[in-house]
């Protein structure tokens, strides 16, 4: 599974970015996706995510800022992030999880993105 991340960037605190990741290869399913994020010196931790029944999970810090979305035929999966606050600077990663085989009991796995660099000046 490839995932390919774009978005990004240095904007100003009170603005937008949108970031995007599409997951390819032989995916049979997948179950979710999201965004984690890393600081350094800090463990990586969670965004938002979204399942394939279209159910949504976000950071305390992000509610009401941040809006996930997903493309279930594409395997793409969108993060719309508005208000940007200088806490929210970051390696954003994308990440997926996904069943690759049909064969019943096949397990699933969780797969990164290569991370985006988000930050947010003051």
């Amino acid at each position: 599974v490839q995932l390919q991340a774009s978005g990004g960037g240095l904007v100003q605190a009170g603005e937008s970015l949108r970031l995007s990741c599409a997951a390819s290869g032989s995916i049979f399913r997948v179950n979710a996706m999201g965004y984690y994020r890393q600081v350094p010196g800090k463990q990586r931790e969670l965004v938002a995510d979204i399942i394939s029944d279209g159910s949504t999970a976000y950071a305390d810090s992000v509610k009401g800022r941040f809006t996930i979305s997903r493309d279930n035929a594409k395997n793409t999966v969108y993060l719309q992030m508005n208000s940007l606050k200088p806490e929210d600077t970051a390696v954003y990663y994308c990440n997926c999880n996904a069943r690759l085989s049909s064969f019943p009991g096949s397990l699933s796995n969780n797969y990164w993105g290569q991370g985006t660099q988000v930050t947010v000046s003051s």
